[in-house]
C-alpha cells in the first residue's frame, strides 16, 4: 500500500487524481486551506490536511512514499512575476526541501506542457523541445519552467519526476477552470472561435499517467501527457455535435485578437488586473500541439478519445451549473 501526499486538491485535476489514487487503496493525504468546507471527496483512506504551501509539512510527511505537487497560481490576470514565482517556483522549493529532509522517496511535480516547444501537426512538439514563443512571455509558464530547472539539479537528493499536461477537460472541474472552454460554446446561439489550435487531454488519462508514473517514470524525465491536437474550430464543431446544437460559428481575426492583447497591455502598466494580454492572445493564434510518444511508451498511458472527456465535462456542469 502506498502513502501519497498531494496538493491541489480541490482542483480538476487533483480530484480526479486522489479519486483514482484511492480507487487503488493508496493511503492519501491532501493539503488544502479550510478543510471544514471540502465535501467533494469522503473516504477512509483520506487525510485532509488544513494548511497552505509555505507551512512546515514535517509532521504530515513522515512514512510517505510519494509526495505529488498539482497546486499553483494559474491566474492568468496577474500583473508581477513575483506573483507566479512566489506559489509556483518558491513554494515547490520549499515543499521539496521539506520531503527531502523527511524521507519521501518520491516528488512528482505537476507542471505544464507549454514549457516545452509546440509545434505544428507536421512537427509536433515533445520533450526535446525547448520553450517557444509567445510562452517565453508568459508569467506563469516561466515559473513552472524555473520550478522544473530547480528540481532537475536536485537529483542527488530524491527521485523527481516531472509530468507536463496539455489542456485538461472531465468531470469534476467544480471553479470551472479548464472546463470554461465548453462553457464558452454550449448552449450558445453564436460561437466566437480563435485562429489557433491546442492539445486537449481527459483529465483522468492525466491522472493514470500520474499514477503510472510512480512505477515507471524515470527520475530525472519529463513526460508529456497529451492526446488530441485539434483546432479551435473543430473542438467546437465536435461539442456542437455531441451536445447537439448548431450556434452561427464566427471566426475571430488574428488582428483583432492581437489588437485586444495590445490594449490588456495598457491596462497592466497601470497594474489593472486583466487576462487580456498581447502574449495570451498571441496563444489563441498558433497552433499549439504536441506528441504523446513517450508517455504512451514509458508511462503505457492508453489515451481515451476526446469525445468522451467532452460528454464528462458537459455532463458534470449539467448537475452542477
Amino acid at each position: 500500500m502506498k502513502n501519497i501526499f498531494v496538493t491541489g486538491i480541490t482542483g480538476l485535476l487533483g480530484t480526479n487524481l486522489v479519486i483514482d489514487c484511492l480507487e487503488k487503496d493508496f493511503r492519501v493525504k491532501a493539503l488544502l486551506r479550510n478543510k471544514a468546507v471540502y465535501k467533494e471527496i469522503e473516504h477512509h483512506y483520506l487525510e485532509l490536511i488544513q494548511g497552505n504551501l509555505n507551512d512546515d509539512l514535517s509532521e504530515h510527511l513522515k512514512n510517505i512514499d510519494i509526495f505529488i505537487h498539482i497546486a499553483a497560481e494559474t491566474n492568468q490576470g496577474l500583473v508581477n512575476y513575483t506573483d507566479y514565482q512566489k506559489i509556483n517556483f518558491e513554494a515547490t522549493v520549499k515543499l521539496f526541501q521539506n520531503c527531502v529532509k523527511c524521507g519521501v522517496k518520491k516528488f512528482i511535480f505537476v507542471s505544464t506542457a507549454n514549457t516545452m516547444g509546440f509545434g505544428s501537426l507536421l512537427d509536433l512538439g515533445n520533450e526535446e523541445k525547448p520553450i517557444k514563443e509567445p510562452f517565453t512571455k508568459s508569467h506563469y509558464v516561466n515559473s513552472k519552467l524555473e520550478a522544473e530547472v530547480y528540481l532537475l539539479s536536485q537529483l542527488n537528493k530524491m527521485d523527481v519526476i516531472i509530468v507536463n499536461p496539455t489542456f485538461m477537460l472531465g468531470a469534476h472541474d467544480s471553479k470551472p477552470s479548464s472546463g470554461r472552454i465548453i462553457l464558452m460554446a454550449w448552449k450558445k446561439r453564436i460561437v466566437f472561435y480563435p485562429p489557433g489550435g491546442k492539445n486537449f487531454v481527459s483529465v483522468k488519462d492525466a491522472s493514470q499517467g500520474i499514477i503510472n508514473s510512480i512505477e515507471l517514470g524515470k527520475s530525472g524525465e519529463k513526460y508529456l501527457l497529451a492526446n488530441k491536437n485539434q483546432s479551435y474550430k473543430d473542438f467546437f464543431l465536435r461539442l456542437n455535435a455531441i451536445t447537439n446544437q448548431k450556434p452561427i460559428m464566427i471566426s475571430l481575426p488574428k488582428w483583432i485578437l492581437l489588437s485586444i492583447g495590445y490594449f490588456g497591455d495598457i491596462l497592466r502598466r497601470f497594474n489593472i488586473q486583466t487576462s487580456i494580454s498581447l502574449t495570451n492572445m498571441k496563444i489563441l493564434c498558433i497552433n499549439n500541439y504536441f506528441d504523446n510518444q513517450k508517455s504512451r511508451k514509458e508511462l503505457k498511458v492508453n489515451y481515451r478519445f476526446l469525445d468522451e472527456a467532452i460528454k464528462d465535462t458537459v455532463n458534470y456542469f449539467t448537475i452542477t451549473k
